[in-house]
């Protein structure tokens, strides 16, 4: 009988946190928070680059 060795800790997190829907939910939530910032930032540069493509954007307020 051949004993298996049970799979470590390190293993399991390591595997988790490299599965698809791990990586699409991080590849989403990074991609949301940079559109937020874009959008909603008071920084003047930005804001105004990103000011008329806030008022063409359907339900995203400006003001």
């Amino acid at each position: 009988m051949t004993a298996q060795s049970p799979i470590s800790t390190q293993q399991q997190v390591r595997r988790w946190t490299l599965s698809t829907p791990v990586q699409a939910t991080l590849y989403l939530s990074l991609c949301s928070l940079t559109l937020w910032t874009l959008y909603f930032t008071t920084y003047p540069p930005i804001h105004d680059q990103f000011h008329s493509l806030r008022h063409h954007t359907l339900l995203v307020g400006c003001h």
